[in-house]
């Protein structure tokens, strides 16, 4: 039987040592409940919050949608994080901070021997990466094709922020200025190049779920297959942001059909629109994504 491919429409955080934040992301229908061991936990919790996020794992009905943020290679603690928690069979790992393929290449080897270790098969435990958080970080957003594992690439504007020393992220009409722009166009095309989703980042201002809609519907037209969460009430604005509508599908099959109809052509008409081959592949994209048959 072929497995149910994974959706990554939304990731909502929950900081590693708090077991009844975790336990309502768990509980949500966000596609990935998203366990966090970095930024959310401050030093001296994080051994505390290791073994938290261990048991919330173990106690999760369906593991393949709970995953974890491991501290940055960087920072000396992911081994310690991996230890804590891959025993419980988390089904992916996030890792911040990211500067290239290599280091997916290094959590990859860091990953088989304690999948090994825990009789779980090597190579299941996937990995998705926040790739422009740093400024070395923005020159490598093309190098991740082939990483082992990897399904995923987000962007951050935060952590770049602080390195840039950046004290306004947003102009006066609301918008990311050029480099944080810069920053989410090379994460979505890093992650096209790798054959991997591209993943939006956060809306901090998580009581505003209108601006959120109205940006994931944004993103989605970019590109996007998924965004970043924050608290419980944004997902179901994600979650249907980033499904297709009826009216979507239909269209997307009336364009197959379209083609069907004429086999050979290099472009066809529909609706008073000329549409060539590459407006079939987005619409065979479309309903392979929404699982549909064509």
């Amino acid at each position: 039987m072929t497995a149910t491919p994974l959706r990554m429409r939304s990731w909502l955080f929950a900081p590693g040592d708090s077991e009844k934040k975790m336990g309502k992301a768990i509980a949500s229908e966000a596609d990935i409940a998203l366990l966090d061991l970095e930024d959310s936990v401050v030093p001296d919790r994080k051994p505390a919050a290791r073994e938290m996020v261990a048991a919330a794992i173990a106690g999760a009905g369906n593991k393949a949608r709970v995953w974890v943020r491991v501290n940055p290679l960087s920072s000396g603690l992911t081994e310690a994080d991996l230890d804590a928690i891959i025993a419980a069979g988390p089904g992916g790992v996030f890792l911040p901070k990211a500067e290239g393929g290599h280091d997916v290449a290094t959590l990859d080897a860091m990953l088989t021997p304690r999948e090994e270790a825990a009789g779980i098969a090597p190579g299941s435990t996937k990995v998705a990466a926040l790739v422009t958080e740093t400024a070395a970080a923005m020159f490598t957003t093309g190098t991740y094709d082939g990483a082992p594992r990897l399904v995923g690439m987000s962007w951050g504007a935060e952590d770049l922020s602080s390195e840039l020393g950046a004290r306004e992220q947003h102009g006066a009409d609301g918008e990311y200025t050029h480099v944080f722009e810069m920053a989410r166009s090379l994460c979505l095309l890093g992650a096209v190049k790798a054959g991997v989703a591209p993943i939006e980042t956060v809306q901090p201002e998580f009581r505003d779920l209108e601006k959120l809609e109205a940006r994931a519907r944004r993103v989605r037209a970019q590109g996007f297959r998924g965004m970043l969460a924050i608290h419980p009430a944004q997902v179901a604005p994600i979650n249907e942001a980033f499904t297709p509508s009826a009216e979507e599908l239909g269209h997307a099959r009336a364009i197959i059909q379209a083609f069907a109809d004429n086999p050979g052509a290099g472009a066809v008409q529909l609706d008073g629109n000329m549409l060539d081959r590459p407006h079939l592949a987005l619409a065979q994209r479309l309903l392979a994504e929404a699982g549909q048959a064509e």
